[in-house]
């Protein structure tokens, strides 16, 4: 009588399990409000320069010529009288939107100031992942997934009211802290409560739905409210719905187990049953807590594995630091793709609302296809896909006048925002299964903070975009190149038996050759012959 064996008796997709991934959806659109805000609120309109007051001759001649940073004067002659670095600017606001940088004026030499403020949004992120990570474990994941989410909300709110950049750098520091948990934590709430037949796909539905709502009315929402101090105060008030979790939810018993507080594990599974209005026999909760009592010799032996062992053999190590790297190159990949909507043609409002609808379908096709060609195939397709089609993008916006071709760019980055979702949706599943069960938690938790560390970057990134327009699009695409041929050097999970220990992940696909994929196997799965095989070469 474990814990799937009584939670299939008490419901394994009943009643409660509705009620969980309902809010599982609220938590989806919470945290796409909470991390898109720092596009939302971001985003530059074209500008030229207004000439200063002091520029008397400018203004009773008429004879000044304006850039986006400077503009010159010039004489009767037509010959230039000097050039003038802008104080004041004109913008072309969508809507009349107020932006950060247009109310601000953080541009031209203070355009930097945005790329440093957002930068902290992803310090808060790693730093968040810890310590929400921690207390967590500490005081378990409901409790700790409302907090984090309320903190997100309280960095959101605090943001709205600055007005300088030391104040906005610790302001998207402390949005930043709840970035990654908030929504990991409630994952974690339904994965453990839901059957596992229905777990991908129940799961992938309600992100690909609920989070693609989510970012697709943020830029409405910020029209409607006019400025990006009202759509802070409007994307946090949704944050205080999770105050209404403790009275809907139960604790993770999984995370009781592990905490040896049996009783209240079955207390836990008992109102499920009763919630999805099932009889159970209450020996069956006497032979669960005995069953778990019976466990704790195994579990302390099994507690000497720790993460740094993944870093003392070989083969361990290199997949663990290949998973570091590839998670670097995701998550700055998803970022970027997410935020560069500026200078093709197209209101950066409408771009980065339509394109969003991508995350649909991009569900769609992990559920598709990521069982047929097999977790490797699937990551390294949808990285080198997802290149091209970053770099094609970046040629085009060189040569092509986005103005006049604004559909076709908008297809293109519509096309690679897909494929970094994809990247990014694969890549958590694979990380998972290549991990041995007695270091995941704290392996998956790892390889997060280093993927977001590495997004500390992603605004100087895009900065670079003020150089030279393509140049974020063409760094991207060859990070993504990297991550592809990276996915090659790692094994194929799909119709695997999963590691277990450490000295399991040593050993776990030893034998497979760089490109195997089940899709082209005849077999699907490699034989023992092939294996043995193999292993001789190595």
């Amino acid at each position: 009588m474990d814990f799937e064996a009584v939670l299939e008796k008490c419901g394994s997709f009943g009643r409660y399990q509705f009620v969980l991934l309902a809010l599982y959806g609220y938590t989806n659109i919470v945290s796409s409000l909470h991390y898109f805000s720092q596009t939302i609120i971001s985003f530059t309109p074209p500008h030229n320069c207004l000439p200063n007051d002091n520029d008397i001759y400018a203004f009773t001649n008429g004879r000044y010529t304006a850039g986006k940073c400077s503009y010159m004067t010039w004489n009767a002659n037509d010959s230039i009288l000097q050039e003038t670095k802008c104080q004041s600017w004109q913008f072309e606001k969508e809507s009349n939107y107020e932006s950060i940088t247009t109310e601000l004026k953080w541009v031209c030499d203070d355009a930097y100031k945005l790329a440093v403020g957002q930068s902290f949004f992803f310090i808060g992120s790693v730093l968040g992942t810890i310590f929400f990570g921690y207390l967590a474990d500490r005081i378990g994941r409901l409790p700790a997934c409302i907090l984090t989410t309320l903190t997100g909300a309280f960095g959101d709110f605090i943001t709205s009211f600055v007005s300088s950049l030391p104040l906005f750098s610790a302001g998207r520091f402390l949005s930043g802290l709840s970035t990654d948990t908030q929504y990991i934590l409630m994952y974690i709430l339904v994965f453990e409560y839901l059957s596992p037949k229905r777990r991908t796909l129940g799961l992938n539905i309600v992100l690909a739905i609920f989070y693609c709502v989510g970012l697709m009315i943020s830029p409405w929402l910020a029209i409607w409210v006019g400025s990006w101090r009202n759509y802070l105060w409007a994307a946090s008030l949704p944050a205080l719905g999770v105050l209404c979790y403790p009275c809907l939810l139960f604790e993770s018993a999984e995370w009781l187990l592990t905490k040896r507080r049996f009783d209240q594990a079955a207390q836990c599974l008992r109102r499920i049953a009763k919630f999805n209005r099932r009889e159970v026999d209450d020996s069956v909760f006497v032979e669960f807590i005995k069953y778990y009592n019976e466990k704790l010799n195994e579990e302390q032996k099994s507690a000497t594995d720790t993460f740094m062992g993944m870093l003392r053999t070989p083969r361990l190590r290199k997949f663990t630091i290949i998973l570091f790297i590839k998670s670097m190159i995701i998550t700055v990949a998803f970022d970027i793709a997410s935020r560069n909507m500026e200078g093709m043609g197209t209101s950066p409002f409408m771009l980065f609302s339509f394109t969003g609808i991508t995350y649909l379908p991009a569900g769609l096709t992990i559920i598709l296809f990521q069982n047929y060609i097999g977790r490797k195939g699937m990551a390294c397709a949808s990285l080198f896909v997802g290149a091209i089609i970053t770099a094609v993008t970046g040629f085009l916006v060189a040569t092509f006048d986005p103005a006049e071709h604004a559909m076709l760019l908008a297809l293109m980055v519509g096309l690679g925002r897909y494929g970094a979702v994809v990247a990014y949706d694969a890549e958590a599943q694979y990380a998972a299964e290549i991990i041995p069960t007695s270091v995941r938690g704290r392996g998956m938790s790892n390889i997060h903070v280093v993927g977001y560390a590495f997004g500390f970057f992603s605004s100087y990134i895009i900065f670079l975009g003020t150089y030279y327009k393509p140049l974020p699009s063409l760094f991207i695409s060859l990070l993504m190149f990297i991550g592809a041929a990276l996915c090659l050097t790692l094994p194929e999970t799909l119709h695997q038996k999963l590691p277990q220990t450490l000295q399991d992940g040593e050993t776990f696909g030893r034998g497979q050759s760089w490109y195997y994929f089940p899709c082209c196997s005849r077999n699907r799965k490699p034989t023992a012959a092939v294996m043995e095989t193999e292993a001789d070469k190595l």
